[in-house]
């Protein structure tokens, strides 16, 4: 089913939104919530209230892209259960993934005084659209979609070396970048 015909269904406030919501995206989100978790009861609990975001945001909302916006509830409510999970213990899988970012950006207090969030976030678009395609989709399903290194090594059909270089030269650039558009690092 087409993502307009959908929505309308939210509109409309019909129980089948959530099933075709489901159908068209329920295993995606999937991914990324046990991406983030590395727990599948936990992974669906987060899907479960993707829908009822979902359904409670739809209407007003109408999204431009309905992949984007249940993808991204999926993720910030995947990321709220991994901090309440993990809020004793430190040095886990998505720790990791955060940590290798951890280089290109100041503290959150030091980027709030220079730049608004959106105007980090049109930084971060102008750079990620100055990757070739690979290394794009390389940066986001690491660092967006959480993916391990040998899921990635395995989409692109090389080694986990030659990811993990190629993700550590994006970071480099990364950090160069935000350093000449005035963000202190």
């Amino acid at each position: 089913m087409e993502d307009s015909k959908i929505i309308e269904l939210f509109y409309e406030r019909s129980e089948n939104a959530i099933i075709e919501l489901g159908r068209k995206y329920g295993d995606t989100c999937k991914k990324i919530a046990v991406n983030i978790l590395k727990n599948e009861p936990d992974a669906e609990e987060c899907v479960n209230d993707t829908y009822l975001g979902a359904w409670n945001t739809i209407p007003p909302k109408r999204p431009d892209q309905l992949r984007s916006y249940v993808c991204r509830i999926t993720r910030n409510l995947a990321i709220k259960k991994y901090h309440k999970n993990t809020a004793e213990k430190r040095n886990s899988y998505y720790d990791v993934a955060l940590d290798e970012l951890e280089d290109c950006l100041a503290s959150p207090s030091t980027v709030e005084n220079e730049l608004d969030a959106n105007r980090l976030a049109e930084l971060f678009d102008d750079f990620l659209d100055g990757l070739d395609k690979e290394n794009r989709v390389m940066f986001v399903r690491r660092y967006w979609f959480s993916e391990s290194i040998s899921d990635i090594a395995a989409r692109f059909g090389i080694s986990e070396h030659a990811v993990s270089a190629r993700l550590l030269r994006i970071r480099e650039k990364l950090r160069r970048y935000l350093s000449e558009k005035g963000v202190t690092i």
